[in-house]
């Protein structure tokens, strides 16, 4: 079997390191042959465990979490971005976004509202100016899109903003920044953005 988790002990804790490429099934059934040996390391310490590498959803994370703790009483903590604002930003990966979790916010956000989520966002209203809506993956806006969006906040350069209308000083996709010309695309039925060559397009 693939090593697709690592074990190293260090003097405070123990790190479980996941390969960026395993999928959850796969950390799943490597860990499960490896909880036997990391049991043998727990007899009277109780040394927390520290899992980093990968970047974890909320279920992948509580799915390792039960895993290790069903068998050892430990604090288990996750070496992972909790907060996807522009300033958190720890990681750049790439992953496809064509299926993804997806968070719907019913009616249009004002100003000063924020909406973040791991996964894809839609928004079924307007996002106005001074309002911000910052996904892991992709942002759906079913009216005008006048406040910021920052799309694979994380990095990752496959998401995408689509909106009924665009009126916005500026879009972000993963580390990337496009100007948007004013009321150019206002008139629009659909705008489409992504990445292409490292730049953001706007169709």
């Amino acid at each position: 079997m693939d090593n697709f988790v690592t074990i190293n002990l260090k003097q405070e804790e123990i790190i479980l390191k996941i390969s960026e490429q395993a999928t959850q099934e796969e950390i799943i059934k490597c860990m499960e042959e490896k909880i036997p040996q990391l049991s043998k390391m727990y007899k009277k310490e109780q040394i927390p465990i520290s899992v980093t590498g990968k970047v974890l959803k909320e279920k992948e994370m509580e799915e390792v979490k039960n895993l290790i703790k069903k068998d050892i009483n430990v604090e288990v903590k996750f070496d992972t971005p909790k907060e996807m604002g522009l300033s958190e930003i720890k990681k750049v990966y790439e992953r496809d976004t064509e299926t993804s979790e997806t968070k719907y916010y019913r009616g249009s956000l004002r100003c000063g509202q924020k909406v973040e989520f791991e996964g894809s966002i839609v928004i079924m209203g307007d996002v106005n100016g001074g309002a911000e809506v910052i996904a892991g993956e992709n942002i759906i806006v079913i009216g005008t899109l006048r406040g910021l969006a920052h799309a694979g906040a994380k990095g990752n350069k496959k998401a995408i903003i689509s909106a009924s209308a665009i009126d916005t000083p500026q879009i972000r996709i993963a580390n990337l920044v496009k100007e948007v010309e004013k009321d150019r695309y206002q008139a629009k039925k659909l705008i489409y953005t992504y990445v292409k060559e490292n730049e953001i397009i706007i169709e």
